[in-house]
């Protein structure tokens, strides 16, 4: 926030939503600096669980295309879903290790 806006007592939208969640009795979120490193790692991270998730994606609708019966379909959707859990899983719990280095 500029100096100006300090002096003229004018706040962000955020600041007012921290006042707010004070009073509520809620805790601050956790306001983590992380080095140029950590954030490329969890940056790169990301970038590898879209790229897994996108490709899961288009071999998924590709088996799609070949597969008519609805109890067959079924499994498939139920493969994909599993497989996309997965996939975001080892992401999140990747970054959570990442965050905890850093």
């Amino acid at each position: 926030m500029a100096a100006k806006d300090k002096t003229t007592g004018m706040k962000s939208a955020y600041e007012l939503a921290l006042e707010r969640m004070e009073k509520q009795g809620i805790e601050r979120p956790r306001e983590e600096t992380f080095s140029d490193e950590a954030r490329e790692q969890i940056a790169e991270t990301r970038r590898k669980a879209e790229a897994s998730l996108a490709e899961l994606e288009i071999l998924h609708k590709n088996r799609l295309k070949t597969i008519y019966d609805p109890a067959k379909r079924q499994e498939e959707e139920e493969e994909y879903l599993r497989d996309r859990r997965r996939i975001e899983d080892q992401r999140e719990r990747k970054v959570e290790e990442l965050r905890g280095k850093a």
